[in-house]
């Protein structure tokens, strides 16, 4: 896979996020532990997704060979952000919340998995490296400031 600090960066938040969505499968339904898990997660979840929408798929919207492919994730980004906000109105304990988390939990890996086995290694193909060092500049200074708004967004809310 590509080896350039962008491509880094996205997956060690996937995987931190792999770690999150199983930690949170595997704990007790009615514990503080899952809530606070779960919100860390839809922080993070959102977090990456503006960031990653205001870097890498920024540059990647604006390449024709590349186009396709963002496109198509920024719309599972929208899918995601909306299982986080049925999942924030769900009683945590009940059925439907771990029937709708799976369903989040089957969505997002397969989104990152095709972003790291067929769009990271597009974009390192197509994009040469100085852009590829601005984007992972623009990534790194931009997650900060979305976690911080994350805290107080909810899933859905109107992005600026």
């Amino acid at each position: 896979m590509a080896d350039a600090q962008i491509f880094a960066d996205l997956k060690r938040d996937h995987d931190r996020h792999r770690d999150l969505l199983e930690r949170i499968a595997g704990s007790d339904p009615d514990s503080a532990l899952r809530s606070d898990l779960f919100d860390e997660l839809r922080v993070e979840l959102q977090a990456h997704a503006a960031a990653e929408e205001e870097s890498l798929y920024a540059a990647m919207l604006a390449d024709p060979e590349l186009r396709d492919a963002a496109r198509h994730s920024v719309s599972e980004h929208k899918e995601i952000d909306d299982y986080l906000g049925e999942l924030v109105e769900l009683d945590m304990s009940g059925d439907a919340w771990m029937k709708t988390f799976k369903a989040l939990r089957h969505r997002y890996l397969h989104h990152i998995d095709e972003e790291e086995q067929e769009m990271f290694p597009a974009a390192a193909r197509d994009l040469d490296d100085a852009t590829k060092a601005k984007l992972a500049a623009v990534f790194e200074k931009r997650k900060p400031r979305e976690l911080e708004r994350a805290e107080d967004e909810m899933p859905g809310d109107a992005r600026q």
